[in-house]
């Protein structure tokens, strides 16, 4: 089973609103909103944008630098073995549609073309999917949180969202859409999918907002 950021934040009703010092000019988190962490189920979170060393830089053909992971270290995206050629490392086909393998000197190969997952960047610079490597399992790159609200009871409703494994969320609420009040702090994720229930919700017209406080980023973003 596959597991599944400054604060992103969105709320959810009738209304819905809306992861340096590096060696090289990398490009991951253009917006400066710590959009550079991804997550692996058996391995924690992954830095595209470490504070020290180089980080990852997207072109038209490649990815090039170093992924930190705290439990496993460096990941080299242009890894290559006794002159393997250029296709050795992690290759993007111009269009956002990502391939090859990054190594990792504590973990081996990890793939970004796996079977059953994939990782591509779409048009506003997002990177998601999921890479597999064969002795860690799936890192997943989650670009955007997704929620619903729906009436389960009198005076009940429950609020889903697309969580991160490991993700820590407070859950606001607002009748105004001016003056927030806090729910609930701390709200843990319970894998790829979240619930939080309201069990005081009347008739009168209510607005929620979820915040991710936990990890400081909110997926990969390239400007790219």
């Amino acid at each position: 089973m596959k597991p599944g950021n400054v604060i992103k934040t969105f709320s959810v009703c009738v209304l819905l609103l809306g992861m340096v010092g590096v060696g090289f000019a990398e490009n991951i988190d253009p917006d400066n909103d710590g959009s550079q962490y991804a997550y692996g189920e058996n391995i924690g979170w992954t830095n595209w944008e470490p504070s020290t060393g180089d980080g990852v830089q997207v072109d038209n053909f490649q990815l090039s630098g170093y992924i930190w992971a705290e439990n496993i270290g460096w990941i080299n995206l242009r890894y290559q073995i006794g002159g393997a050629g250029p296709d050795t490392g992690v290759l993007n086909d111009g269009s956002g549609n990502l391939s090859g393998f990054a190594w990792g000197e504590n973990v081996g190969w990890i793939s970004f073309s796996p079977a059953n997952g994939g990782v591509t960047i779409d048009g506003q610079g997002n990177i998601e999917g999921w890479a597999w490597g064969e002795n860690i399992g799936w890192i997943h790159l989650q670009a955007s949180v997704e929620a619903s609200i729906a009436k389960t009871a009198v005076n009940q409703m429950t609020i889903t969202w697309n969580s991160m494994t490991g993700g820590i969320y407070d859950m606001y609420s607002s009748t105004d859409l001016v003056s927030w009040g806090l729910e609930q702090a701390s709200i843990a994720s319970a894998g790829a999918a979240t619930n939080w229930v309201d069990y005081s919700a009347t008739g009168t017209r209510k607005f929620y907002r979820l915040e991710q406080i936990s990890p400081p980023g909110y997926g990969v973003k390239t400007a790219w």
